[in-house]
């Protein structure tokens, strides 16, 4: 259910892409929707939960900042910027986390969201380096695709592209996080019985 809420905004941009015949005026009809939806998931998930999510606090400056120029200088250049400065701040994010404090980000994260997950901390690093550099890739790939093609096959690769590669990616990280994971030791009373 969380999967589906993130995505939302990206959902949303891509629908209002295709509802104007004319792609240029498409592309301003997504900014201004990705804003709004953007708003509209900080606030349900504050209804659901009590509190924010920080990725998605981080993700709201940045499209409110970059809609608002795209929309003011009519320029779309500014939008297809937002991908990378999201990914990067991310991958920032890791790398600060990797020097700084006993736990990595990406550690804290997971063990926020799941069961506590123990692994050995070298593995932990290596999950949170290889995330930064994954981000930082993507961004760049981002910025190759938004300004080497169409407007359109850029919200298409937004859309898909990178939600494929994100999960690709993901899938890699699991597989190799399942080589190292540690069964929770069987309590005292357990073993009794």
């Amino acid at each position: 259910m969380k999967f589906l809420f993130d995505f939302f905004p990206i959902v949303a941009f891509f629908i209002a892409f295709y509802i104007p015949e004319d792609r240029e005026q498409g592309i301003y009809l997504a900014t201004y929707t990705i804003m709004v939806a953007t708003f509209l998931q900080i606030c349900l998930y504050w209804l659901l939960y009590k509190k924010f999510e920080k990725m998605h606090l981080i993700t709201f400056v940045v499209v409110i900042i970059i809609g608002s120029l795209t929309i003011y200088f009519h320029d779309e250049r500014f939008i297809k910027w937002k991908p990378t400065i999201i990914n990067w701040c991310f991958a920032i994010a890791l790398v600060v986390s990797h020097f700084v404090g006993d736990k990595t980000l990406f550690q804290r994260m997971i063990n926020m969201a799941e069961d506590k997950l123990i692994l050995p901390n070298h593995v932990w690093r290596n999950i949170n380096m290889s995330w930064a550099i994954f981000f930082t890739f993507i961004g760049f790939v981002n910025l190759y695709v938004a300004f080497n093609f169409s407007t359109e096959f850029w919200v298409n690769f937004k859309a898909w592209g990178m939600t494929l590669l994100n999960l690709t990616f993901l899938m890699g990280m699991g597989v190799y996080m399942y080589k190292y994971i540690k069964e929770p030791e069987p309590d005292s009373k357990s073993q009794e019985e």
